[in-house]
């Protein structure tokens, strides 16, 4: 054989590869970590995942509501039903071929009334977040401000793509509209402010809710600065204490806000279909339409067989997920009561050393500890007590998380609520 087609197994023949930066940044970690950790102690109760309880699915029945939309949807377009299968099989329109029945049911479940060219269907929430950072941010100049403690998956994606994250230091009740201001003008001397990004509705990771009051100044401070708004709202139909806050992108008149939605929590997390609400005027076009240039060369269009789940669920259901999520959400907030009376009674005695907040929906609390609590104590938790948590140090940029956790409720039963907290309690007192 010539040699120069011949291989070689020495380690100096190799390809150098780098890799950016970012990449030994530890926050790019977390979502492995957390993954990794619940396989290391598979006899552990979890507190970790941001996800909902399988048994509360309805896949089967999702799945076997296709016919009659297909037979629905055929008879009004007055085509085929074949050539709908065939549609359903075949690559469609970029931005979503559901688009009309997701604005329906923004108006019934959010009160948010946009035209169906002002949506983009998307592969989860997060492409939604891929196509907002490519789209608009310029790398070399353009700074995206986040809540902090906030959602890795956008601050993680920020940085892979260059874009600068200047954190807004988040109070009891989520983003503070002084901090914010503050944050600007300190963002300011390093580049352009371009966006801001929160979940304002049972927040993940703190599990907070932000007022009303503070998401009209809110999106004053965003009109006076010329500052877009992303809004990611999967929680929202989630409100345990019956008294729903209306998002910022019903609440807005000047095109500030861009709002991000899911159906992983409301229908299931498989599904992996979100969408994105763009309906500020770019000359003709919405933003949306303008942004299908970007998700074209992601994902070229989302999968049609996930879209007309999500229709035929919509559309079943009067055009509302409110009948879907009843259930779930009414067993979320058992989970949560149980895991406020477990901590109740497990810490009951240490003098308000350990301390939670109560979520008014969602899926996460926040437990602050008189000590620090990282990457060993997890493994220590999960090793010796037989319970996973969560620092909440892992999804803020600041240093002052450090002694907090997130505690989920979401993906436990109620008697793994009451052993696990039991034995966080156990581990918090081997170290006081």
């Amino acid at each position: 054989m010539n040699d120069r087609y011949s291989c070689s197994s020495g380690s100096e023949s190799r390809t150098k590869v780098e890799l950016k930066p970012c990449f030994s940044d530890p926050q790019l970690e977390v979502m492995n970590f957390l993954n990794e950790v619940v396989l290391d102690f598979p006899g552990a109760i979890s507190f970790a995942p941001g996800r909902p309880l399988e048994s509360l699915f309805d896949v089967r029945g999702h799945v076997a509501a296709i016919p009659g939309f297909i037979d629905a949807e055929s008879s009004q377009k007055r085509i085929s039903p074949e050539s709908m299968w065939g549609q359903i099989g075949q690559y469609n329109r970029t931005n979503g071929m559901i688009n009309e029945i997701v604005a329906r049911q923004l108006v019934a479940d959010e009160g948010i009334r946009v035209s169906a060219e002002a949506i983009m269907v998307t592969v989860g929430a997060q492409e939604a977040m891929a196509v907002i950072l490519t789209g608009l941010f310029e790398p070399s100049r353009d700074i995206l401000l986040v809540s902090d403690p906030t959602y890795i998956g956008i601050t993680g994606l920020a940085q892979i793509l260059g874009i600068s994250v200047y954190p807004v230091p988040a109070g009891p009740q989520g983003m503070e509209p002084d901090m914010l201001r503050k944050s600007i003008g300190a963002a300011s001397n390093r580049g352009r402010p371009r966006a801001v990004y929160d979940i304002p509705d049972f927040n993940n990771p703190v599990g907070v809710s932000l007022p009303l009051d503070r998401r009209f100044e809110i999106l004053e401070i965003c009109r006076q600065y010329d500052l877009l708004y992303l809004e990611d709202n999967p929680y929202g139909m989630f409100n345990y204490d019956d008294v729903r806050i209306p998002t910022l992108k019903s609440l807005d008149e000047h095109g500030v806000v861009l709002y991000i939605g899911s159906f992983a929590k409301t229908l299931f997390p498989g599904l992996r279909l979100g969408y994105l609400v763009a309906d500020q005027q770019v000359g003709e076009r919405t933003l949306a339409q303008e942004f299908s240039k970007v998700k074209s060369l992601i994902t070229v269009n989302t999968p049609a067989l996930c879209q007309v789940i999500a229709a035929a669920a919509i559309r079943g259901n009067g055009y509302s997920l409110e009948p879907v999520v009843a259930p779930k959400r009414e067993q979320f907030r058992k989970n949560r009561d149980v895991m406020l009376e477990s901590l109740a009674h497990e810490f009951s005695n240490l003098d308000g050393r350990v301390q939670w907040t109560r979520p008014q929906g969602g899926f996460f609390l926040t437990v602050t500890l008189p000590f620090p609590f990282a990457e060993p104590e997890v493994r220590e938790c999960a090793a010796k007590f037989g319970v996973i948590v969560c620092p909440m140090q892992f999804f803020a940029l600041g240093n002052d998380r450090r002694m907090q956790v997130r505690l989920s409720f979401s993906y436990v039963i109620e008697d793994e609520i009451r052993e696990g907290v039991a034995r966080f309690s156990r581990f918090c007192r081997s170290r006081l």
